[in-house]
């Protein structure tokens, strides 16, 4: 379980295929800010770009950890395999910590698209279109988990290509996390809201709040 706030800006240092087909999958090393590997250990959960990983290996001489991502993961996902690609981090969410962002699980519900990201006054407008089949979950001031970061929805516009949102980054979103480096035609790891998903498949089935539960 994560909450979408960046803990760590990595690097894509290394990437190894684990067999010749496209049935395999790879492994990723990535390279971590400096101490950020302190406090991780061999089987912990690391969030890239939004996407839950298990560390299997680490490095802490070099500022390196692997992980194995198999060949579905690879598909439902984007910006993990490019060596050299800045990725944002954050570790898994530990019983005590704030809640700072909202409930994020690290699965990747969808890939987005940059339509507009562009500076405006000391903010950036980021525009994403998402897949038709996740617009009914996206809501004006609603959550939605960008390459990892919790941000807020301030505009939804559906069309026949899909559901596009609008959200403001301010300039600590843009400097602390790899959002920096989005361009228009850039792919993103989108997640919906997990209260929106529980909501949707209530009304899907008919739920009618009793007297006991209202």
């Amino acid at each position: 379980m994560f909450t979408g706030i960046i803990t760590g800006v990595g690097r894509i240092a290394d990437l190894h295929a684990q067999g010749s087909s496209l049935d395999h999958g790879k492994r990723l090393t990535i390279e971590a800010p400096p101490g950020y590997l302190d406090d991780v250990a061999l089987g912990d959960s690391i969030a890239l770009n939004g996407a839950c990983m298990t560390v299997t290996s680490l490095d802490l001489a070099q500022r390196r950890f692997s992980i194995d991502i198999s060949a579905e993961s690879l598909a439902r996902t984007t910006g993990l395999d490019q060596v050299g690609h800045r990725i944002n981090l954050e570790k898994a969410l530990r019983a005590h910590d704030r809640l700072g962002g909202h409930i994020v699980s690290g699965h990747v519900d969808g890939i987005g698209r940059v339509t507009r990201f562009a500076q405006v006054g000391e903010s950036w407008e980021l525009r994403v279109m998402a897949p038709p089949e996740l617009g009914k979950y996206l809501a004006y001031k609603g959550s939605i988990t960008v390459n990892g970061v919790s941000l807020t929805v301030n505009q939804v516009h559906d069309s026949a290509q899909g559901c596009e949102v609008s959200i403001n980054l301010i300039p600590h979103t843009v400097h602390a996390t790899a959002l920096g480096q989005l361009a228009v035609g850039s792919g993103v790891n989108l997640e919906i809201d997990t209260v929106a998903r529980y909501v949707e498949r209530m009304l899907s089935a008919g739920f009618t709040p009793s007297k006991e539960t209202a």
